[in-house]
C-alpha cells in the first residue's frame, strides 16, 4: 500500500543509525569469518572495520540537539568519513556521506526523498573506488539501489523500500556470499530493525553475554573532532594556560596565541557550539571560523604557518620498521600497530600539524589504500600519494624522498624506486 505522506523524521534517521551499529555489533564476527572463507580476499579484518567505522558515526547522536534529519545525517556522515578505518570503512562511510547529501536542507523527508537519498549513497560509494568497480560491495549496493529503486517509483513506504532492497540482495547473492555482499545486508537489516525498534541495545558487547567474544573497542575510542574551529578573543579574562587547559577538556590539536591584545584560539572539536560557550566568558569573541574538515578541500582553507615546504608521512607497524623508516628519511610516521590500521582523522591531523606545507603520503597496505585516498581527497593539492607492495619497496621509495625537491619530482623518482625493488 503507498504512503506518499510518510514522513521521516530525524528521530528516525537517529534509529535507523543506532539499529545498523547494533546489527554490526552481533555480526561483525562473522563477516570477517566470510571474508576468510569467500571467493574475494579482503585485506584486515573488514567487520571490525565497518564496526568501528559505525562506532564513530553514532557518537554524534548522543547528545545532539539537532533534530532535522538533514542536521542529523551531515553530522553523521562527516564523522565516519573521518572515522573511518580500513577500504570496507570508507566504503561505508562514503555511503552515509551520500545519505547525508541527499537531505540536505531537510527538517524531515518522504520516503520517496530517503530512497533517492539513498541512491547518493551508492554514488558516491562507486566514487570512492571508480578503478574498482566490480568490487563486490560495489556491486551488492548497486543491486540493492535497483531494488529500492523500483519501491521508491510505486511509492512504498520506507520499511517497504528497505525490504525491497534487501531482498533484491538476497536473490542476487551467490551460495558463497562475499564479506562485501554481507557488510551491505548487514547495515540494511539493522536500518530496517532500527526503524521499526527490533535493535538489541549496542551497550551488548559490554555484557558479560559477549565476554566470549574478542575485546571491542569502545566507540569512544574511536571519537573523530570534524569540526576545526578558529577565532580570537579580545581583551581575554583567563591566561593562556587556564583557557589551554580549558580546550583539552573539549578538543585535540589546541594552540592559543597570544596576539596584541587579543588572543588566537585554534582546537578540532566535535562540538564547536560547546566551545564558543566557553569563550563567551573569556572575553570579547569575533573573527569565527568553522572548517567542516570532512569535506574535500576544506582543509586547504586553514591558515598556517609551516616549517618546512614537503614532508613525507608513512606508516610503521612496529616501533623497529618506524626505526628503519626514521633513519632512511621519512619526516612522520604513523603508528600503524593497530589491526585497523590509522583512521582518515589521523592522518588529516598528522598533516594539519604546522611541519609541512605539502606531504607525500606512503602506504605498503593495501588494506589502508582507501583511507590514504580519502584522506588525500579531504587535503586536497597538499598531497601525494604513493603506494609500495611490502617493508622492502616502502624503505626504498623513503630513500628516494629528498625534501629539497619538488612533489612531483619526488614523487615520480619514489615511484621508480618502487618498481627496481619489485624486480629485485
Amino acid at each position: 500500500m503507498a504512503k506518499d505522506n510518510e514522513v521521516i523524521t530525524g528521530t528516525d534517521y537517529k534509529r535507523m543509525i543506532i539499529g545498523a551499529y547494533s546489527e554490526f555489533i552481533l555480526e561483525y564476527e562473522g563477516i570477517n569469518q566470510v571474508k576468510k572463507n569467500g571467493r574475494f580476499f579482503y585485506c584486515g579484518m573488514p567487520g571490525t572495520d565497518v564496526l568501528r567505522t559505525m562506532g564513530a558515526a553514532v557518537l554524534p547522536l548522543q547528545d545532539s540537539v539537532n533534530e532535522s534529519i538533514g542536521g542529523l545525517a551531515r553530522r553523521v556522515a562527516d564523522a565516519a568519513v573521518l572515522g573511518a578505518r580500513g577500504n570496507a570503512g570508507v566504503i561505508l562511510s562514503q555511503i552515509l556521506r551520500g545519505l547525508a547529501k541527499g537531505l540536505t536542507g531537510k527538517y524531515n523527508a518522504s520516503s520517496q526523498e530517503f530512497g533517492k537519498a539513498f541512491q547518493y549513497g551508492i554514488l558516491y560509494a562507486q566514487k570512492a573506488v571508480p578503478e574498482q568497480k566490480d568490487r563486490p560491495i560495489i556491486v551488492a549496493s548497486k543491486i540493492m539501489a535497483k531494488g529500492a529503486y523500483h519501491a521508491v517509483r510505486d511509492g512504498l513506504s520506507i520499511i517497504e523500500i528497505l525490504k525491497a532492497a534487501i531482498k533484491a540482495g538476497e536473490e542476487s547473492f551467490s551460495e558463497k556470499i562475499d564479506s562485501g555482499e554481507m557488510i551491505m545486508q548487514v547495515f540494511l537489516n539493522g536500518c530496517l530493525k532500527g526503524l521499526i525498534g527490533e535493535f538489541v541495545s549496542p551497550m551488548l558487547p559490554f555484557s558479560s553475554r559477549a565476554a566470549h567474544q574478542e575485546k571491542l573497542i569502545s566507540p569512544l575510542d574511536d571519537m573523530v573532532r570534524p569540526y576545526c574551529v578558529t577565532f580570537m578573543v579580545a581583551n581575554p579574562k583567563l591566561s593562556v594556560e587556564l583557557i589551554e587547559r580549558e580546550l583539552q577538556e573539549i578538543g585535540n590539536f589546541v594552540v592559543v596565541e597570544r596576539r596584541y591584545r587579543s588572543l588566537f584560539i585554534h582546537l578540532h572539536s566535535e562540538h564547536p557550539g560547546k566551545v564558543l560557550e566557553r569563550a563567551v566568558g573569556w572575553g570579547h569573541i569575533g573573527e569565527i571560523h568553522i572548517n567542516i574538515m570532512a569535506e574535500p578541500h576544506a582543509m586547504a582553507m586553514v591558515q598556517q604557518s609551516f616549517l618546512m615546504p614537503l614532508a613525507l608521512m608513512t606508516v610503521a607497524d612496529t616501533p623497529e620498521l618506524g626505526q628503519r623508516l626514521q633513519e632512511a628519511g621519512a619526516t612522520v610516521i604513523l603508528d600503524g600497530s593497530d589491526p585497523s590500521g590509522p583512521s582518515v582523522e589521523e592522518i588529516v591531523n598528522a598533516a594539519h600539524s604546522d611541519i609541512a606545507n605539502n606531504y607525500i603520503i606512503l602506504t605498503d597496505s593495501e588494506h589502508i589504500r582507501l583511507v590514504v585516498h580519502q584522506a588525500r581527497k579531504i587535503l586536497g593539492d597538499r598531497v601525494e600519494v604513493v603506494v609500495a607492495d611490502g617493508e622492502d619497496e616502502q624503505i626504498q621509495a623513503v630513500r628516494a624522498f629528498f625534501p629539497e625537491d619538488d612533489m612531483l619530482s619526488n614523487v615520480t623518482r619514489m615511484k621508480h624506486a618502487i618498481i627496481l625493488a619489485g624486480q629485485e
